[in-house]
């Protein structure tokens, strides 16, 4: 009687944290695959900094991804006490450093904007160097209507844009064309309007380019939208404190049906 009434309890949390796990353990195969095509695709040449390469990113999240949601997928499904320790642990290491990054964050709010300055000219610099990098900052530069770091004038820190005397680019002293301000009755593009834009005066470019810069208009959107990034950050944290009761209480229950099942003797 009390081993069936441990039956149920053991079946039900070991078929929920497997079908939760299963479906983490897709979408990371996906973000493995996707890294792994973007990753072939690229030129050989091209710089591999974990920062600036998209493509290093999705390969390494979802590598991590794809191992954690093994352990608790498999250790589930073969009720393997051993797997899921380790998968109880490495959720518990994550969300400990995630907690503490936050709190860092927060306390050194100062110093984490300046190394995203930093890191954002970084990509300024290496623009036309790598192609998912350039599709992320046209992405960034498109969807919050805004050009360079802290204005316009950054770009002249890729030296296809930089405005020296010397410089042989057709870009020289330009600006990318996800810069430009769109016209409504502009049936087609002009991918040239940024040309030789930096010799000119702000003023004269307002209705020509975007000159603010994008860590602004990014922090204005943060502040504007904290309920909706907190809430996806809470929900993320939520989820990850949820899983780690699940395995928890999974590797117990694990432990009581084993100690109830009765030993074999040999006389």
């Amino acid at each position: 009687m009390r081993e069936n009434s441990r039956t149920g309890p053991y079946k039900a949390t070991k078929y929920t944290l497997f079908v939760c796990c299963y479906i983490f353990w897709v979408a990371s195969g996906v973000l493995l695959a996707v890294g792994i095509y973007a990753k072939i695709a690229k030129e050989k040449d091209v710089v591999d900094t974990l920062t600036t390469d998209p493509a290093l990113l999705l390969l390494t999240a979802g590598s991590l991804m794809f191992v954690i949601t093994f352990l608790g997928c498999f250790g589930a499904l073969r009720d393997s006490g051993l797997l899921l320790k380790m998968f109880l642990g490495i959720l518990l290491v994550i969300l400990l450093l995630q907690i503490a990054a936050a709190v860092l964050g927060f306390i050194f709010s100062d110093m984490v904007l300046q190394r995203t300055e930093l890191l954002m000219k970084k990509g300024i610099v290496l623009y036309r160097e790598d192609m998912d990098l350039e599709n992320v900052i046209d992405f960034v530069q498109k969807k919050f209507l805004c050009c360079g770091v802290d204005s316009f004038s950054d770009w002249s820190q890729n030296i296809y844009f930089n405005c020296k005397e010397n410089n042989p680019s057709l870009e020289a002293c330009g600006v990318p064309f996800s810069c430009c301000i769109r016209q409504r009755n502009e049936s087609v593009f002009n991918t040239m309007c940024g040309y030789d834009t930096q010799r000119r005066e702000e003023s004269s470019l307002r209705g020509r380019i975007y000159t603010n810069g994008c860590l602004e208009k990014i922090v204005l959107w943060g502040k504007q939208n904290l309920l909706l990034v907190g809430g996806m950050s809470i929900g993320l944290l939520c989820l990850e404190v949820g899983w780690t009761p699940f395995s928890f209480f999974k590797d117990v229950l694990l432990d009581l049906q084993y100690k109830s099942k009765p030993s074999m003797t040999v006389k």
